[in-house]
């Protein structure tokens, strides 16, 4: 594996999520490092269009769009079973 793809300590202590790019989309990795933990693209180290989060079981937790960083329009949060739970508009009023 190579090094961007390892898991390493931010200056502060934080452990960074394994991680690895597909199709242009960056997956991160819950800290087993088997699981999906979120997935979407990111432009110049910006997250920007439609992300997922998902729970260590493989579940989706929580849907919604980054407009270069900035979360905007509907973000869905998930229940256990990984139906809808409720929206949330994100949208600047």
């Amino acid at each position: 594996m190579d090094d961007k793809n390892c898991d390493f300590k931010h200056h502060n202590g934080v452990k960074e999520k394994k991680r690895e790019i597909v199709d242009d989309y960056t997956i991160k990795y819950h800290a087993n490092g088997k699981t999906i933990w979120s997935k979407g693209k990111v432009i110049d180290e910006t997250p920007d269009g439609y992300w997922e989060w998902y729970r260590l079981d493989g579940t989706i937790k929580r849907s919604g769009y980054f407009n270069m960083g900035d979360p905007v329009g509907d973000w869905v949060t998930y229940d256990s079973k990984g139906q809808k739970y409720k929206t949330t508009n994100r949208d600047k009023k």
